[in-house]
C-alpha cells in the first residue's frame, strides 16, 4: 500500500512541474491513443513461485469531456505453489470499455477516470497439460472466461504526446477454475497518435 501512495504521489508531483510549461489542447473528441500496459496481480508478492503479473496494449479514443472509450487486450500470469515447483494459470483476454474522466486539473495535464470493461477470452492451467512431473493429474481445464472490470486511473501528461497512467483495476471473471477476483496494480505509457 505504501509503494502505491509514493507512486501516486510521484506522479502528481510530475504533473504539478510540467503544469505552468503545458498549452497543448489534450484529450479532444476523436483524439487517439496506444496504450503499453504492465503490473502486479493480486499484490506485491516477491516469494519464490508466486510470480502474478499482467502485460497488456489497448487503444483508447477519446469522447466529450475528457471522457474515452478503450479497446485492448491483456496476458495474465499467476503461479500456485506445488511442491517445488509452481502451477501457472495464464489468461488471454480482451476488454471493451468506457472510462468517465471525473476530475482533472485546469491545465489538462492530470486526469482521474472511472472506467468499466466487459472482459472475454481464454484461462489455462499448466498450459493445458494434465500430468505434472511426479505423476500427479490437474483436475483445473482450460475454458472460456468472461466477465467484467472496474478500473480506477491517473493519467498525467509528461510530454504533449507520451502519458504516464497509474491504474488500480478489479476483474470478475467466470468460468474460471481457479479463482472470480482478481486485483490489477499497474503503470502504462499512452502515446497519442493523432
Amino acid at each position: 500500500m505504501n509503494r502505491i501512495v509514493l507512486v501516486i504521489s510521484l506522479v502528481f508531483s510530475m504533473s504539478l512541474l510540467f503544469m505552468e510549461k503545458v498549452q497543448a489542447q489534450r484529450c479532444l473528441p476523436g483524439m487517439r491513443g496506444i496504450e503499453l500496459r504492465a503490473g502486479t496481480v493480486d499484490g506485491f508478492k516477491q516469494e519464490k513461485n508466486k510470480e502474478a503479473f499482467y502485460l497488456g496494449a489497448a487503444i483508447s479514443k477519446y469522447a466529450s469531456g475528457g471522457n474515452k472509450w478503450v479497446f485492448g487486450a491483456e496476458y495474465l500470469q499467476k503461479n500456485y505453489d506445488y511442491k517445488e515447483t509452481a502451477i501457472p494459470v495464464s489468461a488471454f483476454t480482451a476488454e471493451g470499455g468506457y472510462y468517465y474522466n471525473f476530475l482533472s486539473d485546469g491545465s489538462k495535464t492530470l486526469f482521474i477516470s472511472l472506467g468499466t470493461s466487459a472482459l472475454g477470452g481464454y484461462e489455462t492451467c499448466n498450459w493445458d497439460d494434465k500430468v505434472l512431473y511426479d505423476g500427479s493429474t490437474l483436475t483445473n481445464e482450460g475454458a472460456f472466461v468472461y466477465g467484467a472490470a472496474a478500473t480506477l486511473e491517473i493519467e498525467t501528461y509528461l510530454t504533449d504526446r507520451i502519458v504516464l497512467i497509474i491504474s488500480a483495476r478489479e476483474r470478475m471473471l467466470f468460468g474460471s477454475s481457479v479463482g472470480k477476483f482478481h486485483t490489477q496494480v499497474g503503470i502504462s505509457l499512452k502515446f497519442i497518435i493523432n
